[in-house]
């Protein structure tokens, strides 16, 4: 009989536990919840980079797992198709530079996603302004001179640039019609083999991200000469902004951004933000971004939506005036 007891115990436990797990089983599957932060673009790049830098820091303050997924192609457009497609809950995020959002509706007569219609701003993550640098045996050190050698030649002066299209492009040309004169665009595909070709001096000079830059030009291959902002970068201090050399309207921020699935809540999307703003206060992902010469600029969501709604229209302006088509 004792021994029937004990098995009965023994019994009644088992159920109990089994009970008390069906009944947390809820709350553990939310805890098993993975929140991904969806990018564009194949590892390795500085879309991915900054990813990586926020992914660690930001689970923790969801208290769950974050992942980044790589998923290039279509100038965008699979990583927004996934994104826009997955439940409206901010666990999926699309963080993209500025490009998708903010010009390829204007330079691509069909696009597989609208950045308006099925995406909704979370937060800016951080700033890259774009930096015009020549090779280091250039006879130029600044954008001034740079304008003052271009307007005295009888050819054109030759800027390289990431591909048709890009912000390096379209920087370049705001150069061109701040300083009255033309520039050659030889368009590459992607910045290492542009870079490539500026040292090596085969083209006049460059604009691109600093955090791209940043290694060339502490090596002395690249020469710095102007940073297109409204104020001078703080790795880079020395070097006047375009403004300051009189050229204004050189301003170009290849920015980057989260955005979630057109239908999440307000509650959701601030509850990212908020998280988001604690992990670029972070003092260890802050410096991170910081040495890699991107800055850290959260946003409301509102904010956001203006931003991309300000640069959606002047770019659109700058390819409609200089007929630029996708190669």
């Amino acid at each position: 009989m004792k021994h029937v007891l004990v098995r009965r115990r023994q019994c009644l436990h088992g159920l109990a536990a089994a009970a008390f797990a069906a009944a947390n089983l809820p709350a553990a599957r939310a805890q098993e919840k993975i929140t991904r932060i969806v990018v564009a673009f194949p590892p390795g790049g500085p879309v991915d980079f900054v990813a990586r830098a926020i992914s660690e820091q930001l689970g923790r303050e969801l208290g769950r797992q974050v992942i980044v997924e790589n998923r290039a192609g279509a100038n965008g457009g699979i990583a927004a198709e996934y994104v826009s497609r997955s439940a409206p809950d901010a666990q999926t995020l699309w963080l993209t530079s500025v490009g998708a959002v903010a010009i390829n509706p204007s330079l691509y007569e069909k696009l597989i996603y609208d950045p308006v219609k099925d995406l909704t701003p979370v937060s800016l993550v951080v700033r890259n302004v774009e930096v015009l640098v020549v090779g280091a045996n250039a006879p130029y050190n600044t954008g001034a001179e740079f304008v003052t050698a271009a307007k005295q030649r009888k050819q054109p002066m030759t800027l390289a640039s990431s591909g048709t299209g890009s912000v390096p492009h379209l920087a370049l040309e705001l150069l061109s019609d701040a300083a009255g004169t033309p520039l050659l665009h030889v368009p590459y595909k992607g910045a290492a083999p542009a870079i490539t070709d500026v040292i090596a001096g085969h083209v006049d000079g460059f604009f691109g991200d600093i955090p791209g830059l940043l290694p060339f030009i502490a090596s002395g291959k690249l020469k710095p000469i102007g940073i297109a902002a409204p104020k001078r970068h703080p790795l880079l201090p020395q070097v006047k902004t375009f403004p300051e050399m009189g050229l204004a309207g050189v301003d170009s921020d290849n920015w980057y951004a989260l955005f979630a699935a057109k239908g999440t809540s307000a509650a959701m999307v601030d509850a990212m933000n908020q998280a988001l703003r604690r992990t670029l206060a972070n003092e260890g992902v802050r410096n991170r971004l910081m040495a890699s010469g991107a800055e850290p600029a959260p946003s409301s969501p509102a904010e956001l939506a203006a931003l991309m709604a300000r640069d959606s229209a002047k770019w659109s302006a700058v390819v409609r005036a200089k007929k630029i088509k996708p190669d």
